[in-house]
């Protein structure tokens, strides 16, 4: 059993993986630079010729003009974080022709490969270059959050009583009635549409008023709605790798989900591995990884990544949600070595042999715990903007950030999108082992509303109520 853990071990499998994309032209994209400056240097230095196909600058560092192409592309208008990433795969395979012609020029022999994203579809090519990097239809689809009862059940995993009732106002609302708790229930929309995540279709319903609200929202996009009590404590996900000989479980990570208890409001705020569960519960959220990858398995064929989404209650780790993807989560904790896991991932998407146990990869996990990592981010839909992209120092006191001057230990990066601005702290010196990064975000968030208007507004962090 090869030790992962040893650099040099790894660098050898990786060496051995890298095969598939060494030497080959590469189109990376649709995307915003900012969001692929490590792949593209991570493709140069497998001597990938590289062309980006972008569609902004976003907030952040952005590849060397050398030794890469670019062609931009405009983004189709989005309302929210869901509709861009509906629109990826037919960007990717609908490219304008000047787009078109540019990837032609770049690759005439048709030898290369498109590195893309979770949300390009690998089931056919793209004008003859196989999708190298993103995942089959039928991955995309199981994260419908209506299939995801049904599946802790026939993994055998402990869930929260749920319904799923037509979009119809008697129907919902009698669910409602019947499933919530003390602080009321939550609404899950259906992929009808197609995927959606980011918390774009969930509603925390606790009144009438709540109740038309979200009524209004899923009445012309979805034909379901899952219905859950709302589950309070820290929301988190566990996540893992399907192999042919099993699946491979990783450490936890906080989902930084803030609300606002008088608007009824979740903000997606990043998410972060310096928070620690107890270690009964960091076992039992493994095994719910190993149970519901062993059922991918064999009942969908699945080979991958993959995380499940949840909220650590008072009587233990409840699941809410899958991601059959490379997910941030997975992509966080894959940290410890990036290039080794997109080739990991690469492979096993593509049903290609690795060589590789679960217990290889969790030798990886004592090291996933060593190397505690995080992001604040705040993702705005709206009027609200920074004016381009900015770049400032902040001062950290514990609670709120301010902007400071000099070399502080926090930077704030933000940048306007199609949507409306993103922006995150990095690198932010708060984040050290033991720190919440709920906590964290809600200061970014003030200060984004302080600074920039964005009307995040008094939204909190989720209690710990294990112990």
């Amino acid at each position: 059993m090869p030790d992962l853990a040893d650099p040099r071990t790894r660098a050898a499998v990786t060496e051995r993986l890298a095969a598939l994309y060494a030497g080959r032209p590469m189109v990376v994209g649709p995307a915003v630079l900012a969001g692929v400056a490590a792949t593209v240097d991570w493709l140069r230095g497998l001597g990938c010729p590289v062309l980006i196909v972008s569609t902004g600058t976003g907030a952040g560092r952005v590849p060397e003009p050398e030794g890469s192409r670019l062609v931009e592309i405009l983004a189709p208008a989005a309302d929210s974080v869901t509709d861009e990433l509906r629109l990826m795969d037919r960007m990717a395979r609908e490219l304008p022709p000047r787009a078109r012609s540019a990837v032609e020029r770049f690759d005439p022999e048709r030898r290369g490969g498109w590195f893309a994203n979770p949300f390009v579809t690998t089931d056919e090519p793209i004008d003859g270059r196989p999708v190298l990097y993103g995942r089959p239809a039928a991955y995309l689809a199981l994260e419908d959050k209506m299939l995801a009862d049904d599946l802790w059940d026939a993994a055998g995993v402990d869930r929260a009583p749920y319904t799923v009732a037509a979009n119809e106002p008697a129907a919902l609302t009698a669910a409602t009635d019947a499933l919530a708790g003390p602080l009321g229930a939550v609404w899950s929309g259906d992929a009808r549409d197609g995927f959606n995540g980011s918390g774009n279709y969930v509603r925390w319903v606790r009144d009438e008023r709540d109740r038309e609200a979200a009524l209004g929202f899923f009445r012309p996009r979805c034909d379901r709605v899952r219905v859950m009590p709302f589950l309070e404590g820290v929301p988190c996900s566990i996540h893992g790798v399907v192999l042919p000989g099993g699946t491979a479980a990783f450490r936890p990570v906080e989902i930084a989900t803030l609300r606002d208890p008088t608007t009824r409001r979740f903000v997606y705020g990043g998410i972060g591995t310096t928070w620690d569960p107890p270690d009964d519960d960091r076992e039992a959220m493994r095994d719910v990884v190993r149970r519901v990858g062993a059922h991918l398995a064999q009942a969908h064929g699945y080979r991958g990544a993959f995380g499940v989404d949840g909220v650590l209650t008072a009587d233990g780790f409840l699941p809410t949600e899958l991601n059959t993807r490379m997910s941030a989560g997975a992509t966080l904790v894959a940290e410890v070595d990036r290039g080794f896991f997109t080739l990991l991932q690469s492979h096993l998407v593509l049903g290609l042999d690795t060589g590789l146990t679960p217990e290889d990869l969790e030798s990886l996990v004592s090291l996933m715990d060593e190397s505690r990592a995080g992001k604040a981010v705040a993702v705005h839909e709206g009027p609200a903007t920074v004016g381009g992209s900015v770049t400032r120092p902040l001062d950290w006191d514990g609670q709120d950030f301010s902007v400071g001057e000099g070399e502080t230990g926090h930077t704030l990066v933000a940048a306007d999108t199609v949507t409306g601005l993103f922006a995150k702290v990095d690198p932010c010196a708060a984040l050290v082992r033991g720190q919440r990064l709920a906590t964290v975000t809600a200061g970014l968030l003030r200060l984004m509303d302080r600074e920039y208007g964005t009307g995040f507004g008094a939204v909190e962090p989720a209690p710990e109520v294990r112990r």
